[in-house]
């Protein structure tokens, strides 16, 4: 396993700026956004993809210091059934997708998309209970009809240009749990895996380390990044929360950077559930985390998972 990080956070500094900053803390790997919610700041497709140039200094920026790249990223709902959004974030995928082909990244990390409930719909309609039968109904025409044949197409043009789809489990949207998310693979095809991030399921009562091994080989990226679900709101108004992110004293959970939401122990356990399923790729810290600037709650993760990282293969069981 190599430690990297999710590069938006740094989105208001140069990227040669950001990558100095980022390789003298001891990161190894940088995941780039390239559109969507996380923005491009880094990486415009739209400039660079006819810019042999540009790519290659891209490149070089990253490879000249001893850094890699883990994935490409565009965070979007191509799903979207207001015609003007879904379209735009149908070519973020498109584009994420191509500009990783051109760059030489294996991984390119998204959402699943949410549509509306029906074909007249303007609003993504995201289903959690199956009750009136509405609901349903609901889910079935959303999978069925809009995100699987979108994510079959995808799936192809993706294995066409040597390029892994990792769907980032996300409440709100399609797939949000490993159930949904294998739903998907086995609907689509075994180049769609996913990005695994354990603040997402925390909240939802799900055990990570228990999902990370229900997974296995379908995980492809994973962001570290850790939620505290807080004692006195969560036991009043359990954990669906529709307040701000910033309403950080009222809310059942909030975001927090690794080891603020859960001890070390649990943590290793995901590690070492990882090393199980025979993960071999990059830890990417993800720094959404209220109570901290994004310097200290980014510098105090890489101190954490350093501690807990497996770096080496296990070798021989020479006791055994």
């Amino acid at each position: 396993m190599k430690l990297g990080v999710f590069a938006v956070m740094f989105s208001g500094m140069k990227f040669e700026a950001a990558l100095d900053y980022i390789k003298s803390v001891g990161v190894e790997a940088v995941e780039i956004g390239c559109g969507g919610y996380v923005g491009d700041a880094h990486c415009k497709p739209t400039e660079l993809l006819n810019d042999v140039e540009a790519i290659a200094a891209l490149k070089k920026a990253v490879t000249s210091r001893g850094l890699t790249i883990s994935a490409l990223s565009a965070h979007a709902n191509p799903l979207h059934p207001n015609p003007d959004i879904g379209e735009q974030h149908r070519a973020y995928v498109t584009n994420g997708i191509l500009m990783a082909e051109k760059l030489g990244v294996d991984t390119f990390v998204t959402f699943s998309g949410c549509p509306g409930g029906g074909p007249e719909d303007k609003h993504p309609n995201w289903v959690t209970c199956p009750w009136p039968p509405d609901f349903s109904e609901t889910v079935k025409w959303q999978w069925e009809e809009v995100m699987i044949p979108y994510w079959q197409a995808t799936h192809k043009f993706a294995i066409e240009r040597g390029v892994r789809l990792a769907i980032e489990m996300h409440p709100g949207f399609c797939v949000y749990n490993p159930e949904t998310a294998l739903a998907l693979r086995e609907a689509v095809g075994e180049n769609l895996g996913v990005n695994f991030d354990p603040s997402h399921l925390f909240w939802q009562g799900a055990d990570p380390g228990q999902a990370i091994r229900a997974l296995g080989r379908a995980i492809f990226h994973f962001h570290a990044k850790d939620t505290k679900i807080d004692p006195i709101n969560a036991t009043v108004n359990g954990v669906l929360d529709t307040k701000s992110y910033r309403d950080f004293a009222r809310r059942s959970w909030i975001f927090r950077t690794v080891g603020y939401g859960h001890n070390e122990e649990v943590w290793r356990d995901m590690v070492s559930n990882l090393q199980l399923v025979g993960y071999e790729g990059v830890l990417s810290i993800e720094h959404e985390d209220g109570l901290m600037s994004k310097n200290e709650g980014f510098e105090k993760a890489v101190d954490f998972l350093k501690r807990i990282m497996i770096k080496q293969e296990a070798g021989e069981a020479f006791w055994a």
